[in-house]
């Protein structure tokens, strides 16, 4: 974890001259972000690349063979990774789902809004969501000539006051709640179970393994830029490998299970098959690609949402998902840009609010309706920048979780308890230097207090399911708090 960057192939300073001078135009860097080479240059009808925004549901840090996976293959995105960068400090915004996708849609710490302290979003009839009138990366895309859809889960409130054809879409096929059946599609079990598969705001009954659907409308949307000539934004949203643990062969299970939590069931095994079927899914989307001629000028990108599951590979991380311990927080991140993005490895820190400012500069739009938490990855992955220092911030209602991480250092407290890592020489979080250096502890503590005071405060009535004591083993010895009457 050094202060440079680790690209396996380096260009010279006139490598990217010549370059940049030869397709600046096509650079696609927005406002505040482009480079001096491409200022006066003219950009050609055409330029703008298409994007295709991958994320993954609960997929651990080391679920990839290309992040350690030794288990199983995953094929794939680890050719993806080896043409692309791939990031070894990337972050999701929170260590579970709502949250992280608040941020990552809106460009902004989630606490800025009602609707990012929730998790999940208790009910259809909640009152929460993502305000319609809050500018999103959908929505500026659009509004710079993007066609945009999302393939997959939204999870960021429902119809009729919410719902991504009210935040920037344009078309929508998915779930809108936080997890279904791979096979039934309902949402829960039991005689209230409901199906939540839709194409727009029709209820869809469609047969399949959901994985495998959510690939294939994905490989139609790819094939329609044929018929339509504007830029692509494909929002590809798999609820794998989320539970309920069950793997394409597993029909039989559907409508058996006493909970989509499956507490009950599940196995690496199985595990290994859901994220199996993920990476085949998007080996689809990337020969659609192909096919169609937009491999070289279309950025694909591949993260995950929060830490993973019980089932899921975090090492050398402790910690999982709920968790503010770098195995709930620390997620894969790959971008793939043939025309733009020289193969390697970053150590830039990055988290999940930064791809609203990147993903605008990549399509030449205009810079963020709102100003963005989140910083422009691509100067420094383009070699043209180098890294950027960070301070990243976490809270989390659950054991009253919070953290910061400056540089390599991060402050963790849970409950009263307060340590300080050193991330470069202890990235299992073991060794607390909390004593040993008391001042900085104390002046992390301080930034995190200032910045908290600047977010959204945690009321009572937020609503968290993990704070339940039997919902989560207490590594500290302190029963948890319990869950808001009537929120179960």
């Amino acid at each position: 974890m050094s202060d440079s960057p680790t690209h396996r192939g380096h260009w010279s300073r006139r490598d990217w001259l010549e370059r940049s001078l030869g397709a600046a135009a096509g650079l696609g860097l927005g406002a505040g972000s482009a480079s001096a080479l491409a200022a006066d240059t003219a950009k050609p009808a055409g330029a703008a690349p298409h994007i295709v925004f991958i994320m993954a549901d609960d997929l651990g840090w080391g679920d990839l063979g290309c992040y350690g996976q030794t288990d199983f293959s995953t094929p794939v995105l680890d050719r993806m990774a080896a043409q692309g960068q791939r990031l070894t400090q990337a972050y999701a915004n929170s260590p579970v789902c709502s949250a992280t996708r608040t941020a990552l849609i809106t460009g902004r710490y989630q606490y800025r809004l009602r609707v990012g302290l929730e998790e999940p979003i208790p009910s259809r009839d909640s009152p929460h969501g993502l305000p319609p009138d809050h500018p999103t990366l959908p929505g500026q895309l659009r509004a710079a000539g993007y066609r945009t859809t999302l393939v997959g889960k939204w999870h960021l409130g429902h119809p009729p006051a919410f719902g991504p054809l009210k935040s920037g879409y344009e078309s929508f096929y998915g779930n809108l709640g936080g997890g279904i059946d791979y096979f039934n599609h309902k949402d829960s079990t039991g005689p209230k179970a409901q199906v939540d598969f839709w194409d727009g705001e029709r209820l869809l009954d469609t047969q399949g393994y959901y994985t495998d659907l959510l690939s294939s409308r994905a490989v139609e949307v790819i094939q329609a830029c044929k018929t339509d000539p504007r830029p692509l934004f494909l929002s590809l949203h798999y609820t794998a490998p989320h539970w309920p643990w069950e793997g394409p062969e597993d029909a039989a299970l559907a409508g058996q299970l006493k909970s989509l939590l499956h507490h009950d069931g599940g196995s690496l095994e199985t595990y290994g098959r859901m994220v199996q079927a993920m990476d085949r899914g998007i080996g689809r989307v990337l020969q659609a690609l192909r096919e169609q001629g937009l491999e070289d000028n279309t950025l694909v990108v591949f993260t995950s949402d929060n830490g993973g599951e019980r089932f899921s590979r975090t090492w050398p991380f402790s910690g999982q998902k709920t968790e503010l311990l770098e195995g709930g927080i620390r997620v894969p991140l790959i971008l793939r840009w043939p025309a733009r993005l020289q193969a390697g490895v970053s150590e830039q820190t990055a988290i999940s609010m930064d791809m609203l400012p990147s993903l605008l500069a990549a399509a030449s739009a205009p810079a963020p309706a709102l100003a963005s938490d989140g910083i422009d990855l691509l100067p420094v992955l383009q070699g043209r920048e180098p890294l950027q220092a960070r301070r990243l911030f976490w809270r989390y209602k659950a054991q009253g979780q919070r953290a910061l991480r400056e540089g390599t250092m991060k402050y963790l407290r849970i409950r009263q308890h307060e340590f300080l890592f050193d991330l470069s020489r202890d990235p299992r979080e073991r060794a607390n230097l909390a004593s040993a250096q008391a001042d900085r502890l104390a002046t992390m503590r301080a930034l995190w207090e200032q910045w908290n005071a600047e977010m959204l405060p945690i009321t009572p009535d937020v609503y968290t399911h993990w704070v339940r004591g039997d919902r989560q083993a207490d590594r500290y010895g302190v029963n948890a708090p319990e869950a808001p009457a009537g929120k179960d």
